[in-house]
Formats: C-alpha cells, structure tokens, sequence
C-alpha cells in the first residue's frame, strides 16, 4: 500500500505537470531569463512544494476536524475520481482539436511575476484557479481514497515525496533543455505523451472513485 501511495502520487502529478500551464511558462522564462538559468527550475519547484505542503496540511486538517461524516468524505472522493476521468477526456480532446507545442522562445514575453523564482513558485501556482481547485477535489479525493492523514505519517510522506517528484521530472528537464538553447519540444512526441497522460487519468479517475467505494474513508 506505501509504494501503491509513493507511485500513484507521482503519476499523477507528472500527468498534471505535464499539461502546459503558467508554472511551465514561468519556469521556462526564468530559465531563458537568468544568468544560471538551469538552476531557476530548481527553485520553483522548491516554491511549489513548500505551497503545495501547506495546502496539503490544511486540507487534512480541515477533513479531520470539520468534515467527520463520512457520506462527505466518500462522495468527496468520487467527485474526484469522476472529475480525473473527465480532464482526461479533455486533455485527449486537445490533443485531436489543438496544435500542441511547447516553444521556449515564445515564453520570453509572458507578463505577470517575474521575479524571485522561489517565490514565483509559490505566487503562480496560487494565482492558478485550476491549482488550487485541483487539490480541494481530486487531491483530497486521492488523500481520503488512500487514508493518507496524520495519522498516517509515513503515507503522507510518501505522498507528498511522490508528488513533488512527478514535478521535478518533468519541470528540471524542461529548465535544463531551455536554459541551454532548446527552441522547442517535438510536438509529435509530445503529442503522444500526453495521450498517455489523459488515458492514465481515466483508468485512474475510475480506479479512484472504485477504491473509495470498496474502502470508505477512517478519518
């Protein structure tokens, strides 16, 4: 159950890190931006994480203090799985209806934060509606589905390790390529990743929304 946690956190997060977004964008203008640019990636997912703890520490507290009924909790953990299933669809539907690309020299002229990439990594991603709707549903839902609470230390832990491990692998590469003359990512491959991605996020969504049925939450 630990490394069932440790891998589906980290999937997860790699489907989400991988769907373009402004913490993309922004990493990718810090890298192109700085003198050692290939650090900048480092920093923001540091900022991330850090915001990404506390947010995490709030929910749970707010699941073990204010929400004891477990009818909430259940259907909060469905409501995630389905909504997994249904951004996945979306993220495949993009992929037939849009061009997908993600080209490095065009992040140069993004507006908004531009400053310190630590605390960039925490102002984007909290100006990011999606982020934060993101994690009071399908991040919730996952936490209850796997009893990942404070009572239940070394499952958290692996939770968030796996989590923020899904961002580094994608976002330090993605500094790395930027910082050193990367123009863009093969649209092809990256075409079929993310294919990947949105099939994982329906299989998941469903096994998610399945797990909590057959293992009510213990909160």
């Amino acid at each position: 159950m630990m490394f069932e946690i440790f891998l589906f956190s980290f999937l997860v997060a790699l489907t989400g890190a991988l769907s373009p977004g402004p913490l993309l964008t922004f990493t990718i203008y810090k890298s192109l931006k700085q003198k050692r640019g290939y650090l900048a990636g480092i920093y923001i997912i540091l900022g991330h994480a850090t915001i990404e703890l506390t947010l995490i520490i709030v929910l749970l507290a707010g699941a073990s203090l204010f929400f004891q009924n477990i009818l909430f909790l259940t259907a909060i953990g469905i409501i995630g799985g389905i909504l997994l299933v249904v951004y996945g669809f979306l993220v495949i539907k993009d992929v037939f209806k849009t061009k997908i690309s993600i080209e490095f020299e065009n992040s140069r002229h993004i507006k908004g934060f531009k400053g310190n990439s630590f605390l960039g990594g925490i102002v984007v991603s909290l100006s990011n509606p999606y982020w934060e709707f993101w994690w009071a549903v399908i991040g919730l839902g996952f936490l209850i589905s796997y009893n990942v609470s404070f009572a239940n230390p070394l499952g958290l832990l692996l939770f968030f390790l796996g989590h923020e491990l899904g961002d580094a692998v994608w976002y330090l590469p993605i500094s790395t390529i930027a910082y050193f003359g990367g123009e863009s990512l093969n649209p092809k491959i990256f075409k079929y990743i993310l294919l990947a991605c949105g099939v994982f996020m329906i299989i998941f969504g469903i096994y998610l929304a399945l797990n909590i049925i057959n293992n009510p939450p213990k909160f």
